[in-house]
Formats: C-alpha cells, sequence, structure tokens
C-alpha cells in the first residue's frame, strides 16, 4: 500500500510538470502571430487609420506703384490662425519688387505689407493645399500723414513767374502791355530781371509796326523836313523814331533803374474813388515804387527822358535841332505821354487785355 501510494505520488506530479508546458506546436503558431502583425496587410491597414498631412502651399506676388514701377525692400508679414501654432513669418520684395513665401500650410491667411512713408496695406485669402497662390499686384500708395512738403520760393523766382504773365499781356490780344503789373505787393524785379524786360519789349513785332506808322505820319506831314522825302527820308525817319524808342526804353527803363534800384513797372490801383484813382495815375508818370517798397521820384523815367533826349540830338536833322530846347521839349512830352497812358491804363486797357492773371485788385 505505501509502495502504491509513493508510485502514485510521483507519477502525478510528473503529470503536473507535463501539462505546465504547452502543448506540442503552441510555439509555432504565437511566431506565425507575430508574423501576420508585420505583414504588408498589416501595416496598410495601420496606416488608413492615421489621416495624411495636407500638403502645403505657396504665396507670392509683386509690389509696384501706380505707374508699374517696382519696389525694392518692401516689408511683409504673413500671419495665419488656426493652426496648431499659430504663425507670422516676414519677408522683403526683391529688386524685381517680387516677395515669395515657401512651404506655407493651408488654410486663411493675412498679409500685412508696411514701408517708411506708405500706407500700410493688408490683404486676406484662403491658401488651399498645395496651391501656389499668386497676390493680385500690390499698389504702393504715399502716406497722406507723411507726403505734406513746403515749398517757399524766393523773391526772384515770383518775380520771375509773375514776369512771364507780364510778357503776354496785350491789349485786344495784339498790343504789348508788358510794364504793367496786376499783382498785389509784386517782388522788386532784379537788374537781370529789368533788361531782359526792356529787350523783350523793344524787340517785339509790334513795336517795328508802330515804329513804321509814326514815321509815315511825320513824312506825311513833313515832320523834320531835314530827312526829306522819299523812301531815303521814310528810313530816317523810322530810324529816328526807333532809336527813340530803344534808347528811352533801355536807358528810362533798364540801366537807371537797375542803378537807382527803382521799379519801371506801372502798378495797377484798381480800388478806390475815381479821384484818388487819378491822381494816383497822373502822380505815377514822376512818382515809381523803389525796390524797397516805397514810393519816391521816379528819377530813371525823369532823367531817362532827358538823356534820350539829348542823344537825339546827334542823329535829328541839323535844322530842326534846338539843342537843350529840343531835349527838354521831348522829355516833356515824353511825362506827359506817360501820365495819359498811366490814365487808360487805371480805367479802360485792363478791359481789353484778355487773359489776365486772377491777382485780385493791386494795392499801391
Amino acid at each position: 500500500m505505501l509502495v502504491f501510494l509513493a508510485l502514485f505520488g510521483v507519477g502525478a506530479q510528473a503529470w503536473c510538470q507535463k501539462a505546465a508546458l504547452p502543448a506540442p506546436g503552441r510555439e509555432a503558431d504565437s511566431a506565425s502571430d507575430s508574423a501576420l502583425a508585420d505583414a504588408p496587410e498589416a501595416q496598410a491597414a495601420t496606416a488608413q487609420q492615421t489621416p495624411e498631412q495636407p500638403l502645403p502651399g505657396s504665396i507670392h506676388g509683386v509690389v509696384q506703384d501706380r505707374d508699374g514701377a517696382v519696389y525694392e525692400g518692401v516689408h511683409l508679414a504673413l500671419a495665419q490662425s488656426g493652426l496648431s501654432v499659430p504663425a507670422v513669418r516676414a519677408a522683403t520684395s526683391d529688386s524685381n519688387g517680387r516677395f515669395s513665401f515657401a512651404d506655407v500650410p493651408p488654410g486663411a491667411f493675412k498679409l500685412t505689407i508696411t514701408s517708411n512713408g506708405f500706407a500700410t496695406q493688408a490683404i486676406s485669402g484662403i491658401l488651399h493645399a498645395g496651391e501656389s497662390y499668386e497676390a493680385q499686384a500690390i499698389v504702393f500708395r504715399v502716406n497722406a500723414t507723411t507726403s505734406n512738403v513746403e515749398v517757399t520760393a524766393s523773391q526772384q523766382d515770383i518775380a520771375q513767374e509773375q514776369l512771364k504773365e507780364e510778357e503776354t499781356q496785350r491789349v485786344l490780344g495784339v498790343i504789348p502791355n508788358f510794364y504793367v503789373s496786376y499783382a498785389p505787393n509784386a517782388p522788386p524785379l532784379t537788374s537781370r530781371q529789368k533788361f531782359n524786360l526792356a529787350w523783350r519789349s523793344s524787340i517785339d513785332p509790334v513795336s517795328f509796326l508802330a515804329t513804321g506808322v509814326f514815321a509815315g505820319v511825320e513824312q506825311a506831314s513833313n515832320s523834320f523836313s531835314g530827312y526829306g522825302q522819299g523812301a531815303q527820308g521814310y528810313a530816317k525817319r523810322y530810324g529816328a523814331n526807333y532809336a527813340d524808342g530803344f534808347i528811352g526804353t533801355m536807358i528810362g527803363g533798364a540801366m537807371l533803374p537797375s542803378w537807382w534800384k527803382q521799379d519801371p513797372r506801372y502798378f495797377y490801383k484798381g480800388t478806390g474813388t475815381t479821384r484818388s484813382r487819378v491822381l494816383y495815375a497822373i502822380a505815377n508818370a514822376v512818382v515809381c515804387k523803389g525796390d524797397n517798397g516805397r514810393r519816391q521820384a521816379n528819377y530813371s523815367a525823369i532823367i531817362g527822358g532827358l538823356a534820350a533826349g539829348g542823344i537825339s540830338n546827334f542823329y535829328y536833322p541839323a535844322s530842326n535841332r534846338n539843342g537843350a530846347g529840343l531835349t527838354f521839349e521831348n522829355a516833356l512830352i515824353g511825362m506827359g505821354g506817360s501820365a495819359v497812358l498811366n490814365l487808360l491804363q487805371e480805367f479802360v486797357v485792363r478791359k481789353f487785355t484778355p487773359k489776365l492773371p486772377s491777382y485780385g485788385a493791386s494795392k499801391p
């Protein structure tokens, strides 16, 4: 009996140990399961369970002005929201005005364009997966708050512009009216401008035509009979008349005004009572405006008239010369003529002078 129990105990222990071991072929099954897990079909199934990443795109364009000229060195900032990590990227336009952002995740974006002196601009859009987004040409505009430029012209520049306007003044659109200023507080002329005005007036075609008319009238009335008649007499009268005008203009309108710093022009009054304007016009035959802006005796016109009259004694016929008498006579005639012309300027001429600059009423 004891022998049986001992044998049974040994057999039971052996059977238990055998049961604990895997069944035959079980280890092979486990290895097969591991191989199946690594098979291509298994990997494909696993990949289908992971979403694909969208392809990035690019954004590019050009910065230019209204005329199509490109801008280099413009700063551009690309901002994107809705991403797991919001991003802001920067770029600068190249020498061709172009800019580019590569590897941009798809989605909404905002492009901000800035540069010193120009208004900041912004462009918004949506970039699709794999898209090459070409932004419309960005037209840069000058910043209104920084584009104000103050330019101050010198008195000489202002006088030159006004002088150009005066040299277009013609009564009835024909007769030159260069020596009249309708500008209030007109700046003085430089010496060069005074000589240019005198020369421009002397060589005007109407001046040659008027000289011919006066010479014809003198010939018809046989004035300065020492010149004779016929073509030779007319030519002498023409030359004398033109010389009177040329010498008087250059001396009284350029040389002496430059020396004594006086303005040879007549300054239209246009305001006040009729009596005040009449007196002003007559007085301006012997009174002028100095380059310092003050009223003073018109030495230039007075002495200029005497000088021109004295010089005329050299080319007038000997029989018609009267020495000092002729000189002063011509000077007085010149002053009287200036007074009459000033009255016409004050009350008549302006109405018949088209296309005058809109200076407004001038003040003496």
